[in-house]
């Protein structure tokens, strides 16, 4: 960490460098903006954002139980439940009882309502508020170490198979046809996407995640006239977002995860602008 805190001080000479919590930030920020920018274009293209916001309400749910079993480390519980929970969806999704929407709303309601019923009942909702908005200036040294290694673990899965992932999206018969075991490829993604939201969501916050999941997807779908530049602009949108949503933050005195998500709320309008004024076809 050392040599990258000299880094940093040498690239970026500027006042909030001078202290450890930003720079531990910057480089979280480095490390989880590319993974939201790159998972979240699957889920615009599987219209599966109410899922994304479902499993981060879980994640309430998931501390309960740990306090409850008298587990230490809350990330364990949560991880368990938050898998638990986005396969159980998954497979009601697949059961075609029910419109996505409804059933990842009923699973939403109930995680989060369980959640806060858990805590309540064993006096600690206050002591773990602090998940609903998150705060990136907390990450520390080891925990910046998990996120390389998500990230590296995710863009290895994604080059070996986003063109099953994709196929399945676009048409399950086809994908089928080709002899891609498409649940199997559903379930693989809805456990990615339970991930990186678990890990991520002490930094994030349970009521932001999902913007910075789907905003820079969703400003890159403004703009990309093909799948590789899709990924392109998402990745990018959601690093300038995150950056300097961060620098902002440190300036104005407000909450980072908020201040991020204002700056990617304010590239989708503009890109929603461009993208429609200019008469380009997006990708579809």
């Amino acid at each position: 960490m050392s040599a990258l805190y000299s880094l940093i001080d040498t690239l970026l000479p500027f006042e909030w460098t001078e202290f450890s919590y930003m720079k531990n930030a910057f480089l979280a920020v480095l490390l989880i903006t590319p993974l939201f920018g790159l998972v979240g274009t699957m889920v615009v293209n599987n219209k599966m954002s109410f899922f994304s916001d479902a499993l981060g309400h879980s994640a309430l749910t998931g501390i309960a139980i740990g306090v409850l079993l008298g587990v230490d480390n809350y990330l364990l519980s949560m991880l368990g439940f938050a898998l638990l929970f986005a396969l159980c969806i998954s497979a009601v999704m697949s059961s075609g009882t029910s419109s996505a929407d409804t059933i990842i709303g009923v699973f939403s309601s109930t995680g989060l309502a369980l959640g806060v019923v858990l805590l309540s009942a064993t006096g600690g909702f206050a002591k773990y508020s602090s998940y609903l908005i998150g705060d990136i200036l907390t990450v520390q040294p080891s925990e910046i170490g998990l996120l390389a290694i998500v990230l590296a673990a995710v863009l290895l899965v994604w080059v070996v198979f986003f063109n099953r992932f994709l196929l399945t999206s676009v048409n399950t018969d086809l994908a089928a046809s080709k002899n891609i075991h498409t649940r199997l490829m559903e379930k693989l993604f809805v456990v990615i996407v339970a991930v990186i939201v678990t890990i991520t969501i002490k930094w994030v916050g349970i009521l932001i995640i999902n913007s910075l999941l789907v905003l820079p997807a969703a400003s890159a779908r403004n703009l990309a006239k093909s799948m590789r530049s899709y990924h392109f602009w998402a990745i990018g949108i959601s690093l300038f977002s995150g950056v300097s949503g961060l620098i902002a933050s440190y300036y104005m005195g407000t909450a980072a995860g908020g201040t991020i998500v204002l700056i990617a709320a304010a590239i989708f309008f503009v890109t929603y602008v461009l993208g429609h004024t200019g008469g380009k076809k997006r990708v579809g």
